[in-house]
């Protein structure tokens, strides 16, 4: 038997362990992933009005009926009962109607595109306040954050003013991926030729985690950055010293970025080309190459012509057709950024 003492030491070990754990999701400093964490706690302590007597009945019958218990009834007769009926089926009919509805409302107000209404549950956003537009670029395996209305661009750092709205525009440059900032928001996937937005905001300075939560390949464990929340002044300060770096950002440079590599440091440009974005979410980053909505938009307005065989074929298609060649899966090779 173990003694008293190791008793009480074997949980003093696991309040010590326990001391240690992150609970950055369950106390952000983002109204939204505030909004999210409460989600989470309602929703479990709904469960909890089910999960919790049916644990205590199962161990109480488990007590009462026995065998040794010979004063418990025995009525081997028995076989309904209305009210433990009601109880059985109504409680849990109940709970599932209130998560429901719960489920309904918070994903339409925690919608990631809709655009934000509060900076926090006590603050309304001023009328005059306009959003900081960040595009990110999930890389092989670093991240990418370009704020075209600065005209500047990291690489793993991504830096915003507290209490000012921001609008992400996310795609990613080959796998899909998952741009996740506990403090911030819940997670948003990332996906090559597609956008997808998030709605947010930090109310508090700080530095904050953020990283990649979708399995990417070697480099996904280091895919990983910093978020700093800072002041407005100290932001002005930030980007104003990122457009002291010497270093640019075109299409050329771009496309020495894209290669696989890992373990980036963080890197500062000065400058980045207007369309850069644009380009990486159309496809057409490289010389001779058009742009995705081009070409969708010139496969719906041009009439198709008629192949040899009779079958239609649109414009898309022709320019997916010409020089088609096998390829074999191959891993791509990949550099340290250190």
């Amino acid at each position: 038997m173990i003694s008293l003492l190791a008793r009480r030491g074997l949980l003093l070990l696991c309040a010590a362990l326990l001391a240690g754990c992150d609970t950055i999701v369950l106390n952000p400093s983002g109204d939204i992933a505030a909004q999210q964490s409460k989600l989470i706690v309602v929703s479990t302590l709904l469960m909890l009005l089910i999960i919790i007597p049916v644990i205590l009945l199962t161990l109480f019958f488990a007590w009462r009926y026995r065998q040794s218990n010979t004063t418990a009834k025995y009525d081997p007769e028995w076989d309904h009962s209305t009210m433990l009926e009601l109880i059985i089926w109504g409680a849990p009919l109940l709970i599932i109607i209130a998560l429901g509805m719960l489920t309904w409302i918070s994903t339409h107000t925690l919608d990631p595109y809709r655009k934000l209404s509060r900076l926090d549950e006590n603050r309304a956003i001023p009328a005059a306040t306009k959003p900081l537009v960040v595009e990110v670029v999930a890389l092989d395996w670093k991240w990418l954050f370009i704020y075209p209305e600065q005209g500047v661009a990291t690489v793993n750092e991504l830096v915003t003013p507290v209490d000012v709205p921001v609008s992400f525009k996310i795609t990613a440059s080959t796998y899909m991926n998952s741009l996740y900032i506990p403090a911030l928001a819940g997670q948003i996937y990332a996906m090559p030729g597609m956008q997808t937005e998030l709605n947010a905001v930090i109310n508090k300075a700080g530095t904050y985690d953020g990283f990649s939560a979708n399995y990417s390949g070697a480099g996904f464990s280091d895919m990983r950055f910093k978020f700093y929340g800072k002041s407005r002044a100290e932001f002005d300060a930030w980007v104003q010293s990122a457009k002291n770096s010497k270093l640019s950002l075109n299409r050329a440079d771009y496309l020495e970025l894209e290669k696989p590599s890992i373990k980036n440091p963080v890197r500062l440009y000065g400058s980045v080309d207007s369309d850069l974005y644009h380009a990486i979410l159309n496809r057409c980053v490289g010389p001779d190459q058009v742009c995705m909505d081009k070409l969708m938009s010139t496969d719906m307005n041009v009439k198709p012509e008629q192949s040899a065989r009779g079958k239609v074929v649109s414009i898309l298609a022709q320019n997916q057709q010409p020089g088609l060649t096998g390829e074999v899966c191959t891993t791509p090779p990949v550099t340290n950024g250190k």
